[in-house]
């Protein structure tokens, strides 16, 4: 992923502003619709301070296990504060640009503002190894920074955010995105909310 979230100051200022993004929670509450009952263990994908992470906590059984995957120093300092109480969450320094460790299969796999950092070919091979990191009936939901179809509706969602372009931004529309997941074998593919460039992708595997 990109050097610069490697930089404390860079994430510590994401994190000041976290809370300001429009309609952030209603993607986060349209995720926790789809947690699916009795999930036993949760990748978080990206994970920040683990705002998205206790979140879904609340909607699992208290037995559930999760893993916390990010790799920027103070992200990972934060959600370690965060969890430092939670014996059944496990946060790893991992960079998503590279092949996920083998860290067993998950029920839950989520993702928040993140992917979009990674290079295309890279998004791609990642909703592969989500795949195989899936239990049948297992769901992917990936909260994401996509692409506007035109350069005009891009620029209303920059007014809107009231910021100037991320450089690390690397954004992807949502019909190529789900195109990929189809094409990999998940099943409900849609997305199942969206407000100017942020949105909600998500699928089933198959249960049999």
């Amino acid at each position: 992923m990109e050097p610069e979230w490697k930089d404390t100051g860079h994430a510590l200022e994401y994190l000041a502003r976290a809370d300001t993004i429009p309609h952030r929670t209603e993607g986060e509450a349209a995720l926790l619709e789809e947690v699916p009952p009795g999930c036993r263990r949760v990748l978080d994908l990206g994970t920040g301070d683990g705002r998205l992470l206790a979140l879904v906590l609340l909607r699992v059984p208290s037995s559930a296990e999760a893993v916390a995957i990010d790799f920027s120093r103070a992200m990972l300092e934060r959600a370690r504060e965060r969890f430092a109480a939670n014996e059944r969450v496990r946060v790893l320094e991992h960079d998503l640009a590279l092949p996920l460790p083998e860290i067993g299969t998950f029920d839950l796999v989520v993702s928040s503002f993140a992917i979009h950092h990674l290079a295309h070919p890279r998004k791609k091979k990642l909703y592969d190894e989500i795949w195989s990191r899936l239990e049948p009936g297992g769901v992917f939901c990936n909260l994401e920074h996509v692409a506007s179809p035109t350069a005009r509706l891009h620029e209303r969602f920059l007014a809107a955010l009231g910021g100037a372009e991320d450089a690390s931004n690397i954004l992807l529309d949502v019909e190529t995105q789900l195109r990929w997941l189809r094409a990999i074998g998940f099943d409900d593919v849609d997305c199942l909310w969206k407000w100017r460039e942020l949105a909600l992708l998500a699928g089933v595997k198959p249960a049999g």
